[in-house]
């Protein structure tokens, strides 16, 4: 049996039996198994592939059974799916072998009768794969499109009715492409050219981010975990649009900043380096395990003015009121601007836990705007394009609060600055993740 594909059928597992995030099941695997680079590829592109293809998978597969898809075996849901996608989706794979593999991992996890059913149901996919062709025509328009891209049709339809059917088209396909890792030089240690230069003496191809004055992309490079430069906290991994972040709130050294919402602590950590590392960050959460992130972050980074906290965003107020020079509400949210880095995200969202998030997302606003001195600075932001998540929720927190007002957030863009009061930064036209970020000043009493 195929040592790969073994490891990419539990992947899908724990990812869909289990609700591991993607890239956290792979990289556990991937550090367990000792594996070529070929193989570590491979592996990266079956398991990641067919989580991302989940719910187009699923449709094809029903075109070849004749029972309820929920009814198959979880083990044997998966390596179908496995098996579908490479057929379908690799070209590089012939079918025999994606039939044949399959087939061992059948007999490792399933009895004879199972054995013959996942043989019988593959072949048949490579005999007939127009079985499963996606519709088309008229009427057809966004199922078509939200089948041949790898999303839920919900979203699609959403997104449809937000941006257009061609913005959604750009969008999907922002959604599907390879994520390049985008890293910030941690300049409380060296430069972006030192670390410029330290990437590439590992075997790693950089350059610098248009985004951002410390961002660097990382175009090409070995395990992540076992680059010497992360190891020495010359780095942090964050995308270029949650760089942004940390500018607009403009911390100065010696302030007292909280971070509501700060696992896993990109932002925190950004904050600390921008006040080179003189002053006070309170950085709450509510699960422990995430604080214990950032502190592992803080101190692989050389920071110590970071304090973290088990605190609930929505008591931020009355823990601190009117203690804070700036407080940061990134707050959680839908996700829907990072699908390209989550690939197990499209398919764990949907709409009635969205339309929920607005009332949360607006009480702890409230709430860590109590926590702000008169002249102080309150940032909110979120990985989200959905406007009830954000300018929605901005509006709302103003109306019923006099004494913030708005600044021109696009002015405080490092290296992009734009005209605007709150800032959308959309995957389909900046090329980066999709963020909201609004910055509001209290006025002085």
């Amino acid at each position: 049996m195929d040592k790969v594909r073994n490891l990419a059928v539990r992947i899908l597992s724990e990812v869909n039996e289990e609700g591991a995030y993607a890239n956290v099941a792979l990289a556990r695997n991937l550090k367990k198994a000792e594996l070529t680079e070929v193989d570590r590829r491979f592996l990266t592109e079956l398991s990641y592939g067919a989580v991302k293809a989940g719910g187009t998978l699923d449709w094809m597969i029903r075109h070849y059974v004749n029972r309820p898809i929920r009814k198959i075996p979880p083990m044997i849901r998966n390596i179908l799916r496995l098996g579908f996608y490479q057929i379908f989706y690799m070209d590089k794979v012939p079918p025999s072998a994606a039939c044949n593999e399959s087939v061992e991992l059948a007999k490792k996890y399933g009895h004879p009768g199972i054995v013959k059913f996942v043989n019988a149901v593959l072949r048949a996919a490579v005999r007939a794969p127009e079985k499963c062709a996606f519709p088309s025509g008229k009427g057809h328009a966004t199922e078509e499109l939200a089948l041949r891209s790898f999303h839920p049709q919900w979203l699609v339809r959403r997104w449809v009715k937000m941006f257009g059917y061609d913005a959604t088209c750009a969008l999907c396909t922002f959604d599907n492409e390879d994520a390049v890792l985008s890293l910030r030089t941690n300049t409380l240690k060296t430069t972006r050219e030192e670390l410029l230069s330290a990437l590439a003496s590992e075997g790693s191809v950089a350059e610098v981010s248009r985004w951002a004055p410390e961002g660097v992309l990382c175009r090409s490079h070995g395990a992540l975990g076992a680059m010497a430069s992360l190891q020495e906290g010359f780095f942090q991994v964050q995308d270029e649009s949650s760089m942004q972040v940390a500018h607009v709130v403009a911390p100065q050294p010696g302030e007292f900043i909280i971070d509501c919402c700060s696992a896993p602590g990109g932002k925190t950590t950004h904050l600390a380096a921008l006040m080179k590392n003189q002053g006070r960050i309170v950085a709450g959460d509510i699960y422990e395990h995430k604080l214990a992130k950032i502190e592992e972050n803080a101190a692989r980074l050389g920071i110590s003015i970071i304090d973290t906290e088990l605190l609930d965003a929505r008591d931020v107020g009355r823990r601190f009121k009117s203690q804070a020079d700036r407080v940061l509400v990134d707050a959680p949210c839908s996700g829907l601007g990072v699908l390209r880095r989550k690939p197990d995200a499209r398919w764990k969202k949907d709409e009635a836990a969205i339309a929920k998030l607005p009332q949360l997302q607006l009480d702890i606003l409230t709430s860590a705007a109590a926590a702000v001195r008169p002249g102080g600075v309150l940032v909110y932001s979120t990985c989200t394009i959905e406007r009830a998540e954000n300018e929605e929720v901005v509006e709302a927190f103003l109306a019923t609060h006099p004494e913030f007002f708005l600044a021109e957030t696009g002015s405080f863009l490092p290296t992009q600055p734009r005209v605007g009061s709150m800032v959308q930064l959309y995957p389909q036209v900046d090329g980066t993740d999709g963020f909201f970020i609004a910055r509001m000043e209290r006025k002085q009493q």
